[in-house]
């Protein structure tokens, strides 16, 4: 049985949910140490001007090492608001955003105290809208010593690292984006790029992505 790691993640990257999908089992991390500027807290949307980062504030905490299950949103700078708004302007014109937008509003006007708990709710959305049934645990303590049948992509999988060169086992195939003409493709952006644009696709999308990286 082939397993992964992965961190917690704000609407992941499609090299994410492309784990989800092609491991028997995936562990979410929940006792890594809380670093900035990484998926845990950020996604990745195409806008008419270009790739733009969402990024989820949150409360410092007492503990330099404290673990990424106890951090908590913050509510600084009405960032539900401006998240949403950022999203409806990317992609109001796509194909599907109309048909799934329901399933996302509320997100944006619900609290969550918990950073993991917001991602874990979005997560099991986005695989039922994708049609995708992974089999999901969290993790009780931090492991650094693994098998040759687990694979750690919980630093592997980050906004700053280029995923044509960390992560051999994913070659993304390139599908509709509404701004591709002026953009240009915009490769591995938040999976809801991916649902907003291709609908009901997005499974096949992931699975020749998946399929790609073996051959």
């Amino acid at each position: 049985m082939e397993t992964a790691y992965l961190s917690t993640a704000y609407l992941a990257p499609i090299s994410y949910y492309a784990k989800l999908l092609a491991y028997d089992k995936v562990y979410i991390e929940q006792f890594d140490h809380y670093i900035k500027q990484t998926y845990r807290n950020r996604c990745t949307i195409a806008s008419t001007n270009g790739e733009i980062a969402l990024t989820i504030p949150t409360i410092k905490p007492d503990n330099s090492k404290c673990p990424v299950k106890d951090i908590r949103i913050s509510d600084h700078g009405n960032w539900r608001h401006l998240h949403w708004n950022a999203i409806t302007s990317a992609y109001n014109s796509s194909p599907f955003f109309e048909y799934y937008e329901d399933d996302f509003r509320p997100f944006y006007e619900k609290e969550f105290k918990f950073l993991v708990d917001f991602n874990e709710e979005l997560r099991q959305l986005v695989c039922n809208l994708i049609d995708i049934q992974p089999s999901v645990a969290y993790t009780t303590e931090y492991k650094t010593d693994f098998t040759p049948s687990e694979h750690d992509f919980r630093e592997i999988i980050h906004p700053k690292k280029d995923f044509n060169e960390v992560d051999k086992s994913f070659k993304l195939v390139p599908y509709y984006q509404v701004f591709k003409e002026k953009n240009g493709f915009l490769p591995n952006l938040s999976i809801i790029d991916l649902l907003f644009n291709m609908g009901p696709e997005s499974l096949l999308v992931l699975e020749q992505s998946y399929t790609s990286a073996l051959l």
